[in-house]
């Protein structure tokens, strides 16, 4: 393709799904676009990056409890994106969430909030190697959740320590 050529119809993608394992309660979601105006997707084409990976875990009783989503690469820094890679989005939340999202809602709200939160590719050296793991993601996760119940979801949280 060269540059400056529309892909075709259909090729335009903005996720794809992959199971993990052949596991219908887990995926890995490719987000290939973030808004073309933001810093977020300047960094995503300086750095070569295709896409975002993100893991999402459904419960049993899904959809009437929100899948347990993480990013995997690339980190990301700000964009409500926190340690291992957990969302602070409340859509995600037992309380924000409805049964009527789409894998695809969820994904075009937490391309908005990135974006929103003036997510970037993190290039620090050695920081941007160390993958995100799932328990810090899950312990961030639950942490965030307490906190928000306690204070509410109107300011993003002041970092603890």
């Amino acid at each position: 393709l060269h540059e400056g050529a529309q892909p075709p119809p259909g090729k335009d993608r903005f996720i794809s799904v992959e199971l993990v394992d052949e596991s219908l309660f887990d995926w890995n979601v490719k987000l290939h676009q973030v808004d073309k105006d933001s810093v977020l997707w300047q960094d995503m084409k300086e750095t070569n990056t295709e896409f975002i990976l993100l893991n999402l875990t459904f419960p049993d009783n899904f959809p009437f409890s929100p899948p347990f989503m993480r990013v995997l690469s690339p980190r990301l820094e700000n964009g409500y994106v926190l340690d291992g890679g957990a969302i602070c989005m409340e859509l995600l939340t037992p309380r924000g969430w409805s049964s009527a999202y789409t894998v695809e809602a969820v994904m075009r709200q937490f391309a908005a909030s990135l974006v929103k939160g003036q997510g970037r590719i993190c290039r620090k050296a050695g920081k941007s190697k160390k993958s995100f793991s799932r328990k810090e993601a899950e312990a961030t996760f639950k942490s965030l959740v307490k906190t928000h119940e306690k204070y509410g979801w109107v300011t993003p949280p002041v970092s603890d320590g």
